[in-house]
Parts: C-alpha cells; sequence; structure tokens
C-alpha cells in the first residue's frame, strides 16, 4: 500500500504529539499513540479510526493552527479515515467511483429502484398502483413478499458480505487475529465504549464544534441516530417473525414492529438533521471538505429512510400508499446497495479500532517514555 500525504502528515503529526503528551488525557488516541515511538501505516489507520474528533485536542493544542508546526489532529484523521475507507473496500473499484459521488449515486439509485417498481406495477396493474388497500398483506398486492424479500435480502447479504471483507483487512492491517474477537472482556468493553460514545465526550467536558465551548450536541445526535437504526432493523426482524408466523403486514399502530420502526423512524429524522446541522456549523479547518459528499450522502439517505417509511406508515390507507411503497424500498436498496462504500463502514472500524485499544489495555500495554 502507498503511503499517501495524509498518512505522511499524520506520522508527522503523531511525532509531534508523542513528544508533547498535553491531550493523554483528552481521548483513547493519545494513550493507544504513547505506546509507541514510530507509527507504521496500519498503526496510523488504527489511530485514525479510534479518533471520534470531539475536536478537543484541537482547541488545547498550543501548536494547532496558526502555530508554524500546523498540528491538526481532526482534519488530518478525518483524511485518513477517509482514505481508510477506500483502502479496505471490496471490491475497491466501486468505493473510488462513490467516494466523490456518494450523493448523486445514492440518489440515482434510489430513484432508478422506485420508477421501476411503480412502473412494473403500473404496467401490470394500472388500478393497483393508486388504489386504496387496507388488510393484511396489502403491501403485497403490488409487490410479492418473496419478489420483495428476494431482491432485499440479496442486496442486503450482499452489503453484509462486502462489509465483512472491509473490516477483515482492516483488522489485519492494524495487525491483529482473531483471538481479540473472542476474547468476551474486551468485546465488552468496546460494545460499551461504542454505545456510550465514551471517546465523544473531549476527555469529560463534551464535544467542541464549532468553537471552543464543550457541548455533548453531537454525541446526543449520534445516539438519536445509532439507536433509531437499531430499532428499525430490529421492526423489519420481528416483522420477518411476525410474517413467517402466519401475520402479515401491514401491522396495527400498538403491534412491536410498528412500535419500534416508530420509535426507531424518529431517531433517524432528528438524529440525522441534528449531524447535518453540526456538520454545517463545525468548524471548516477540522474538516475534511473534499470528502463531505460522502458524509451527506449516508446520513441523507437514513434520513430518507425515516421518511419515507414514517409518510408510508402514515397514509398506507389512502391512493398515495403505492408510490410512497416504491419510493421507501427504492431509498431501502440505495441505502443497502451503498452501505460498504459509505460513511457507514466508519461505525464498523472504529468498533475493531475500540477493541483493539480494549485489549491492549487489558494486556497492559506499557506507555513508552
Amino acid at each position: 500500500m502507498l503511503v499517501s500525504d495524509a498518512l505522511k502528515e499524520a506520522d508527522r503529526i503523531m511525532t509531534i504529539c508523542n513528544a508533547c503528551r498535553y491531550c493523554e488525557g483528552v481521548c483513547a488516541v493519545f494513550p493507544a499513540m504513547e505506546t509507541r515511538r514510530s507509527f507504521a501505516t496500519g498503526d496510523l489507520n488504527y489511530l485514525a479510526n479510534l479518533c471520534h474528533s470531539c475536536g478537543a485536542c484541537y482547541f488545547d493544542c498550543q501548536f494547532s493552527p496558526p502555530h508554524e508546526f500546523n498540528v491538526n489532529v481532526p482534519q488530518t484523521f478525518a483524511k485518513v479515515r477517509a482514505e481508510s475507507y477506500q483502502n479496505y473496500a471490496w471490491p475497491r473499484p466501486l468505493a473510488r467511483i462513490f467516494e466523490r459521488n456518494g450523493l448523486w449515486i445514492s440518489g440515482l439509485t434510489a430513484a432508478s429502484i422506485a420508477v421501476f417498481i411503480a412502473g412494473f406495477v403500473a404496467y401490470h396493474q394500472p388500478a393497483a398502483l393508486f388504489g386504496i388497500h387496507t388488510g393484511p398483506g396489502a403491501f403485497y398486492r403490488l409487490m410479492p413478499h418473496n419478489a420483495m424479500a428476494g431482491l432485499f435480502g440479496a442486496v442486503f447479504l450482499y452489503a453484509i458480505f462486502a462489509m465483512a471483507m472491509g473490516f477483515r483487512a482492516f483488522w489485519r492491517d492494524i495487525g491483529e487475529s482473531n483471538h481479540p474477537l473472542t476474547e468476551p472482556k474486551s468485546l465488552w468493553q468496546a460494545m460499551k465504549d461504542t454505545g456510550t460514545l465514551r471517546n465523544l465526550d473531549g476527555g469529560g467536558d463534551g464535544c467542541r464544534n464549532e468553537d471552543e465551548v464543550a457541548t455533548d450536541n453531537r454525541k446526543t445526535y449520534h445516539h438519536l441516530t445509532f439507536y433509531g437504526f437499531l430499532l428499525c432493523l430490529a421492526s423489519t426482524s420481528v416483522a420477518t417473525l411476525y410474517h413467517y408466523a402466519g401475520f402479515h403486514a401491514p401491522y396495527q399502530w400498538y403491534e412491536p414492529p410498528v412500535v419500534l420502526g416508530t420509535l426507531g423512524g424518529i431517531g433517524l429524522l432528528i438524529g440525522p438533521i441534528g449531524l447535518l446541522i453540526a456538520k454545517r456549523r463545525r468548524d471548516p479547518t477540522m474538516q475534511d471538505l473534499p470528502r463531505m459528499d460522502m458524509d451527506v450522502a449516508f446520513i441523507l439517505m437514513l434520513f430518507l429512510t425515516s421518511l419515507t417509511g414514517l409518510l408510508l406508515l402514515v397514509l398506507r390507507e389512502t391512493p398515495a400508499m403505492g408510490l410512497l411503497l416504491a419510493l421507501h424500498l427504492g431509498v431501502v436498496f440505495s441505502l443497502f446497495l451503498t452501505m460498504p462504500y459509505s460513511k457507514f463502514v466508519h461505525g464498523l472500524y472504529r468498533f475493531g479500532a475500540l477493541l483493539r485499544y480494549a485489549k491492549d489495555t487489558r494486556s497492559g500495554l506499557k506507555v513508552i517514555e
């Protein structure tokens, strides 16, 4: 793997930080850094994905811009992370295409699938597309369940496989074996750190976003997005069990698939909007602006998945149901297809970095003086 300019800059900055060590209490990055004298490519990718971009080190550092040392950890690690998403992706050429065209690709894919489904229904059953369908199995009068499950199951399995291949490449690059994946205490610690976003607190005060005033806004929006996604995934899983038990969608408002989906959908409305606003307000000197398209595409697709799903829930017994179902399915298909090449993978690599950190901490890896 060629050493990029971002990796060279990260190596320079980590060398300076390792000599200074003023920020060692800010987050997990700096204690992990202090166990090394030099930084291989895998080490830098590990540290970059361990970084939650809270911004505390940028405002605390005496060498940050406009100092001549130009130590800018958040921006440099943002660039390294973005490169790691591309380098670990499987297959890699798709990641290169998506990198700077993520918003267009996501939107066109969603629109194409929506038009295909709506057009297919309109061609075979023109009255069904704008008809009012009620009762169990109403959705499947527009698209049979087996066709829906086959199409979306295939693209979801592809996404899972592609992301697993990417995580495998990341795990090997940072010098790990399979052992930490089966070490219960390290796994549990990494899961807690992921679930609580412990490293997004800037050493305890909160995240710095547009200025040096610490807040917890980004942590709140991340939680709403993360747990909203999990609730929606749980809703889909429960609905699948219901279907094969003989209870067909759409379900009543009080049934678990609808309750879980509604709560998750609300989280995926508020969380992504908050993240987009925070990203817009964030100090540009801490961001990797040329790759902003990738971030926005993923956040927007989550928002649209929620928005179309909630609209479908509210208007499912109206003539708008057919078009809304086609649009929702198009957005979901696009989300699944682009997940391995979007910002979604940052969650996987960050979990892997937290797992590595938990293992190193438990093994008592020593700080190098």
